[in-house]
């Protein structure tokens, strides 16, 4: 799940019969499913407290506001919600299998691009259906490999999840980050990287930061310790900068940098490779622009100065050339150029261009062996470019298909770097690149027990409310009938300028193989087109991304790929305040609706963890025009008495942190008290669980399974109909 700068995270999601209909299931099966669907539901009885509050004259009230605070009362209640959803799903007869393909399926290699520390090889590994992926390491890449950190010994249920990991200059330390449910608040530890043995050392209360090491230890970023009882809500405010040595109690460790001005801003630093600078992002909400501080650590004189000091473009520091900063920005290039920077004469005036401004959207870039590797974005697939150091284009890197890539990481001496490429059904596939010789020659490749050859990816532009053409990547087998009857998921984000790019979920195989059309489409918000296209999804513009996905759902039905019985529209935290607007704002377009870790309370989001700095993204109710802009879209706000919206699964976790769970809790309890009967309104609650990042394995294969079972469900599907 995604909710960038301090909202990310990433998230993602066979068997054929005979004598059945297109959608694999029998006449029979598909009117007792209906029926089923068609229940009346006895929910639990979520009382209501009277409270109003008013906007600028306007009086809104919240019944469900004591649902914002963690007590036994909304324990209680989570597991009476639980017990409805749990006690639907269990019924549901093709579910066990569905859980059973999932395992099966899921259980594969996986691995992560290798990367180099102190002369050795490390890479991640989850052998099949381990709760956590497994770091080894080996002397060099014909050797065989060793675990050397195993976060699946960190707890027995595969709650507690490795989160951050660096290592020190010469190889000798690593610093590691652990979460406990999911939650943003981390714990920094630190091992002996040629021994493998853990030290003292320990860090808390660590959010929206990296170990950065310099010399003998490590700058981070953290809060004070919050109060206890509200850790996993509380505002989070006057974030500051401190530095470990190793070896000493956290009491001992050195601030190096706050604002006792500005309690909300957060402060990312960073260290460059060869430990000349400590380099600061400083930012005031999530959507990306940052000023940009900096300290010469070569100077024993020296003080944190600014680079730049205004919030109005996005400023990240790729590498230093010797005393000059490489940085990439979208300052009078919305589409992102390189630019070196000297940051004792940091005017704009002193800049040098290394790589301009294209019609291509900079997305990454990387310096290794002398050069410069830059990923690009073309229609939301991955392009690569390498320059010198100058800026002057070498060549290109060939890719083997129109998909993602990712990685290119590596040391200034390195000839050799490693790359990820995927696809919606190109397993994760990593290559090796030599860098003096520009060859590219696979590495490693993913076997997966599903025949993605049997299915076809295209994208197509359509017509959004305003006349912006959007793309959108639709993926289903081959061959596939346009009758208007085949069972569609609809996924989107449209946000914090993220970009939703082609990736392979082995969840997803389970709904292709049985038939089903996966639909993802590049709303504004994100980043897919630079910083024009993030602007116009951003206040007051919020409404274009719900027509775009609106929309993409009227195309898709209108192109005969589906019907409003047989889609289902999904998406989490930005992409859940979106599921959220398309069923308050267009119930009768689709069946089924997933809003999962979603923003739904637009009018009171500042008020917990780090949703103040959403405010930049979506507005503020506390500014009476933004308000009113909120108060028309806001999921919670505009759910009517009567109406009928879509069969509704709301998930959430109880250690989310990120987007407080009361946002799904108060959103429940609204639809379920004022929905039509019909369809079910439910809620999943995941405990000991957050918003996404760092989920075990086993919670994600029985999460997909409920989630696919509620889908099919609903739309009178049976994909295993020879177990009826």
């Amino acid at each position: 799940m995604l909710l960038a700068g301090g909202l990310t995270a990433v998230s993602a999601c066979k068997s054929t019969q005979t004598d059945t209909t297109a959608t694999g299931m029998t006449t029979e099966n598909r009117t007792a499913a209906v029926s089923s669907a068609e229940k009346e539901f006895d929910y639990p009885d979520t009382k209501k407290v009277d409270q109003v509050d008013n906007y600028f004259g306007t009086q809104v009230a919240d019944p469900y506001r004591w649902l914002e605070t963690h007590t036994e009362e909304v324990d209680e209640w989570i597991e009476e919600q639980n017990e409805v959803t749990f006690g639907y799903l269990n019924d549901i007869a093709f579910r066990d299998k569905i859980k059973a393909r999932l395992t099966e399926i899921w259980n594969y290699p996986k691995y992560g691009a290798p990367f180099k520390e102190g002369g050795k090889y490390y890479f991640f590994k989850n052998n099949g259906l381990q709760n956590q992926s497994v770091l080894y390491v080996q002397e060099s890449l014909e050797d065989e490999p060793k675990v050397f950190f195993d976060p699946n010994k960190l707890s027995e249920d595969g709650t507690v999840a490795l989160t951050a990991f660096n290592f020190s200059e010469d190889g000798k330390y690593v610093a590691y980050g652990t979460s406990s449910g999911g939650s943003d608040w981390n714990t920094y530890h630190l091992m002996d990287a040629t021994t493998g043995k853990k030290l003292d050392d320990q860090v808390e209360w660590v959010k929206f930061s990296s170990p950065s090491w310099y010399k003998d230890g490590f700058f981070y970023s953290r809060y004070d310790a919050p109060t206890e009882g509200n850790k996993l809500a509380n505002k989070n405010e006057y974030h500051k900068v401190y530095y470990h040595k190793v070896g000493t109690p956290q009491s001992q460790d050195k601030l190096v940098y706050e604002d006792k001005a500005h309690a909300l801003r957060n402060f990312y630093g960073q260290t460059t490779d060869d430990e000349r600078f400590l380099v600061l992002n400083v930012s005031e909400g999530a959507s990306g622009a940052n000023a940009l501080y900096y300290k010469d650590l070569q100077d024993p004189k020296a003080t944190i100065k600014p680079i730049v000091e205004n919030f109005e473009n996005e400023y990240n520091v790729v590498d230093n050339f010797g005393d000059k900063l490489l940085v990439m920005t979208n300052k009078n290039a919305p589409r992102y150029r390189l630019v070196l920077v000297d940051p004792k004469k940091p005017q704009e005036q002193n800049w040098k261009t290394v790589v301009p401004e294209n019609q291509n959207v900079i997305t990454n870039v990387s310096t290794a062996g002398g050069r410069v590797i830059v990923t690009y974005m073309k229609d939301a697939a991955s392009q690569v470019v390498v320059y010198d150091q100058s800026g002057k284009q070498l060549t290109t890197v060939e890719l083997p298909a129109i998909g993602t890539v990712s990685g290119f990481n590596g040391e200034k001496e390195d000839k050799e770097v490693f790359f990820t490429f995927t696809s919606f059904t190109y397993p994760p596939t990593i290559y090796r690149y030599d860098i003096p010789n520009n060859k590219v020659s696979l590495f490693r490749k993913t076997e997966v027990n599903v025949d993605t050859e049997a299915f076809e990816t295209k994208q197509v532009f359509y017509t959004s409310v305003d006349g912006t053409k959007v793309p959108m990547f639709i993926v289903h087998k081959k061959g596939l009938e346009l009758n208007g009857d085949n069972p569609t998921l609809l996924y989107g984000y449209g946000g914090f300028n993220v970009s939703l790019t082609p990736s392979f979920s082995i969840s997803n195989m389970l709904w292709l193989e049985n038939g089903g059309v996966y639909a993802m489409p590049n709303l504004r918000g994100g980043g897919e087109y630079g910083e024009a296209w993030h602007k116009a999804g951003m206040t007051p513009n919020k409404q274009n991304v719900f027509d775009d996905f609106i929309t993409a759902a009227e195309y898709l039905i209108s192109e005969g790929y589906t019907s409003s019985e047989k889609l289902a529209v999904s998406g989490g935290s930005n992409g859940g305040l979106l599921v959220g607007a398309f069923m308050t704002q267009r119930p009768e377009l689709a069946k089924v609706a997933l809003p999962a870790v979603g923003v739904m309370d637009m009018l009171r989001f500042h008020k917990f963890t780090i949703g103040w700095a959403w405010v930049p993204e979506y507005g503020s109710s506390e500014d009476e025009a933004q308000f009113k802009n909120l108060y028309t879209f806001s999921p919670l706000h505009n759910i009517k008495e009567g109406v009928k919206y879509p069969a509704t699964l709301v998930k959430t976790a109880d250690h989310d942190d990120r987007v407080v769970p009361a946002h799904s809790f108060k959103f429940i309890s609204e639809l379920q008290e004022k929905g039509a009967p019909g369809n079910p309104y439910l809620i999943r609650v995941d405990v000991r669980a957050g918003h996404g990042a760092g989920k075990p394995t086993s919670l994600l294969i029985q999460e997909y399974a409920d989630t696919w079972a509620f889908v099919y469900k609903n739309m009178g599907v049976n994909p295993y109909p020879e177990n009826q």
